[in-house]
C-alpha cells in the first residue's frame, strides 16, 4: 500500500514508521525539515519538505497513485483543508485526519473527512476507567462515541434477566458467553454467575447500566 503522511511530529512519525515496518511504501510531508529527525534512523521512506496544500508537493509525494492519506499535523485547518482536497480532487480512497482541538471536530464531519480525535477519545477512556472496574472496554468505534464492553456477571445477579440490567436505548446487548460458548441473548435470558455479557453502549448507556447494577446490588 502506498501511503502519504502529512505531519512528522510525535503522531506522524510514529504512524509513518509503523506503516514502513509493516512493508508499506510511505511518503512523509512536513513544512520543517527538522521534523524528520523524529523518525527512527532506519526509516527508509520518502521525505518531502514543503506545504501539503501545494499541488507540486503532493505530486512529488505520489498523491496521484497513493492508496491512503493521513493528515496528522497540530493544525486543524490544515488537516481539514488538505484532506478535503485529497478526497475531492485526487479521489484517494482512504483518507484519515487527526483532530487536534475537540471543539473543531464538527468541521471534519461537515467535510465528510474520517477523523480521529485523540483528545476526546482519551478523555472518555479516562472517565470510563475512573468510573468502574466492573465494565471492561474491549473495542472502540469512531472516536469512542460507541464502545463494546464486557461485564462479568457477579453472584448478586445470578438468576436475573438480561432485560433487568439493560434498560435504556443507549445500551444494546450483544452476546452472553457461558463456559466458553457464546449465544445471542434476549431480554428474558437468565444471567448466571460468571457469565460474560457483551454490550455496545454510549457513555450515557454504560452509566445507566452501571446504575442498574448498583441498585440490584443494594437491593
Amino acid at each position: 500500500m502506498k501511503v502519504i503522511v502529512v505531519g512528522c511530529g510525535r503522531i506522524g512519525s510514529q504512524l509513518a514508521y509503523s506503516l514502513y515496518k509493516r512493508g508499506h511504501i510511505v511518503s512523509v510531508i512536513d513544512e520543517s525539515e527538522a521534523s524528520f529527525k523524529n523518525l527512527p534512523s532506519d526509516f527508509e521512506g520518502r521525505l518531502h519538505e514543503g506545504d501539503a496544500l501545494n499541488h507540486d508537493v503532493l505530486t512529488r509525494a505520489g498523491i496521484e497513485d497513493c492508496d491512503a492519506f493521513a493528515a496528522v499535523t497540530d493544525s486543524d485547518s490544515l488537516n481539514i483543508v488538505v484532506s478535503h482536497a485529497v478526497l475531492t480532487e485526487f479521489h484517494v480512497p482512504n483518507v484519515v485526519a487527526r483532530n487536534y482541538d475537540p471543539h473543531l471536530r464538527g468541521l471534519y464531519e461537515l467535510f465528510d473527512v474520517q477523523v480521529v480525535s485523540s483528545s476526546s477519545w482519551g478523555a472518555q477512556r479516562i472517565e470510563e476507567l475512573l468510573g468502574s472496574s466492573e465494565f471492561r472496554s474491549v473495542f472502540s468505534v469512531g472516536n469512542g462515541e460507541v464502545e463494546i464492553y464486557e461485564l462479568i456477571i457477579p453472584e448478586s445477579w445470578d438468576g436475573k434477566q438480561v432485560g433487568d440490567l439493560i434498560t435504556c436505548c443507549d445500551c444494546k446487548m450483544l452476546a452472553i458467553t457461558r463456559a466458553g460458548k457464546a449465544a445471542l441473548p434476549e431480554k428474558q435470558s437468565i444471567l448466571r454467575t460468571g457469565d460474560v455479557l457483551a454490550v455496545a453502549a454510549t457513555m450515557d448507556g454504560i452509566i445507566d447500566t452501571r446504575k442498574n447494577l448498583s441498585r440490584k446490588k443494594e437491593g
